[in-house]
């Protein structure tokens, strides 16, 4: 017995030191070369969407940025990675992003066989149906026998099966590997839908549509699209920065803390706006980071609501309500684990 309680002993020792050896191997690359690389949509309007001049926008974006900033106080240190959805897990598992911040649905598969830790929600989204006016459709129900335009690779391809098999109704898909492609095939008259997260096909119908007012996004949501950041399996310090990068933005939306606001709340006696601002130290030091991490980044970036507004709200393109992306206070899914 007392040989096997050393013999267990040392193994967990053995595993200690690997474990440790491995711990901020990503972060110790990522401050060697002094930025981010942070794998993105091609382009998808109110995500991730570089202008003519390669200057990227979005809700996605703006997370690679605060990670930036949590790490260096400058939103300036990361470089965008433009991926498909095909290129974007070998991109993630090569090691040729730190991070991807791409409108990624967690799912289990995804979270164990593709080797995936996802930060948590910054979107939380569902699949939808566009279809044009000249359509006359109204509900999804009515698409029996319609042509729908899908991107492969995709959460969204499999769904689509789903919905269709579960209501006994048959469609004929175009299945096309680039979203830019499959938008211009619906365009083009090649089929009746298009379908993707309904978040998307807000951003496609404000930005690529001829005319958005020709088409109507159907108002069925067919599917769970819980969108999040991720990170390789392997390297739990990594992950936690970028899990508590995106807690903190949605604690400083719970606790009333904008960009704006922000130094009025560094006299605060409460020990939860301490910690969160780093005037009562340790949550750096937990991190590995500076102790002002978090107020770096809601005073560069924003709170969770700041962000979400400027990329994808009311009066944004997308127009998109918080709906279900509102506070767990205001009848919401978004809610944050203490930071203590």
């Amino acid at each position: 017995m007392k040989s096997g309680l050393l013999a267990a002993a040392a193994a967990a020792m053995v595993i200690g030191a690997v474990s440790g050896a491995q711990a901020g191997a990503t972060l110790d690359a990522v401050k060697a070369k002094g930025f981010v690389q942070c794998g993105v949509n091609t382009g998808l309007a109110g995500f991730s969407n570089p202008d003519s001049s390669g200057n990227w926008s979005g809700l996605d974006a703006d997370y690679c940025r605060a990670v930036a900033v949590a790490l260096f106080n400058d939103p300036t240190k990361v470089k965008f990675t433009p991926l498909s959805a095909q290129q974007r897990f070998p991109a993630i598992q090569s090691g040729e992003v730190d991070m991807l911040s791409r409108n990624t649905t967690a799912t289990l598969t995804r979270d164990t066989s593709v080797g995936l830790n996802f930060a948590p929600v910054t979107f939380y989204d569902g699949q939808g149906f566009m279809v044009s006016n000249k359509l006359g459709v109204k509900s999804a129900k009515e698409l029996n026998g319609a042509t729908v335009c899908v991107q492969s690779g995709t959460t969204t391809e499999l769904n689509l099966a789903d919905y269709f098999r579960a209501n006994n109704m048959s469609y004929n898909p175009v299945v096309i590997e680039s979203q830019d492609e499959v938008n211009a095939a619906f365009f083009a008259g090649r089929c009746d839908v298009l379908t993707t997260d309904a978040s998307g096909l807000a951003g496609v119908r404000a930005s690529v549509a001829p005319n958005p007012a020709d088409y109507t996004i159907l108002p069925e949501i067919i599917s769970k699209e819980p969108l999040a950041p991720a990170v390789r399996h392997g390297d739990e310090q990594w992950y936690d920065i970028v899990k508590w990068v995106v807690y903190a933005t949605i604690d400083a939306e719970e606790k009333g803390i904008t960009s704006k606001n922000l130094d009025q709340f560094l006299n605060s006696q409460n020990p939860d706006v301490q910690r969160l601002l780093g005037t009562s130290a340790g949550m750096g030091k937990a991190l590995g980071l500076d102790e002002k991490w978090a107020y770096n980044v809601i005073k560069t970036m924003g709170n969770y609501g700041e962000i979400f507004e400027r990329n994808v709200g009311a009066n944004t393109p997308l127009k998109l309500a918080r709906g279900v992306n509102a506070l767990w206070t205001n009848g919401g899914l978004q809610y944050a684990q203490p930071l203590r």
